[in-house]
């Protein structure tokens, strides 16, 4: 979802520059700001005690992010960080509640994304508890490209590396390629050059 640029200017967002790896906000921190990306990209990740990282999901430009404790005033259930140099529009928790009380139509937006994003939730909840990593990976892909997300629209090729797909699915990278090469074999996706394609 992405709120109209001008709109969140003329209501006191502001822009904020990042660099790669910089952390935007961190999981279990308070909420003071409606976040939307205008360039680059984010990754919005738990990390464990190892410093592992679990990847939630991945932002791309015109999306918003860590939303959820705008409307529960819990705090942030992931960290947020820049994977290139980005660009951000930020705008203040309270301008952003009293721009949807203005704004009804926005609220309601917020309500689908939310919803879809739960919905993404309980599609990879279910295919953890299959086991099958090639189940786990399948149903990522197909959420994905259902959503028309981290796939080149002209050529369908994957914008994921073997490692960020590990990360969301909680698989161990040597899986992931393991899997993705039965798949291939399978004829259920398409690896050429190491490029995969579906």
């Amino acid at each position: 979802m992405m709120i109209d640029i001008d709109l969140l200017l003329a209501c006191g967002a502001a822009y904020k520059k990042l660099s790669a790896g910089e952390i935007i906000f961190n999981e279990a921190g308070q909420c003071q700001f409606y976040h939307q990306l205008v360039s680059g990209r984010i990754r919005w990740v738990n990390v464990d005690d190892d410093g592992h990282e679990f990847i939630q999901t991945i932002i791309d430009p015109g999306e918003c992010f860590g939303e959820m404790p705008l409307f529960d005033h819990g705090p942030y259930a992931a960290t947020a960080i820049a994977d290139v140099q980005s660009v951000v529009l930020r705008l203040h928790k309270s301008s952003f509640l009293q721009l949807l009380r203005e704004n009804p139509e926005l609220h309601f937006s917020f309500c689908q994304l939310l919803a879809k994003r739960v919905r993404f939730k309980f599609l990879l909840l279910k295919s953890l508890a299959l086991h099958a990593p090639e189940a786990r990976i399948a149903t990522l892909l197909n959420y994905l490209k259902s959503e028309n997300k981290n796939f080149c629209s002209e050529c369908n090729q994957l914008q994921l590396t073997r490692q960020q797909i590990a990360d969301m699915t909680g698989l161990r990278v040597e899986t992931v390629i393991r899997a993705m090469r039965s798949m291939h074999e399978k004829g259920e996706l398409v690896i050429n050059k190491g490029k995969v394609y579906c």
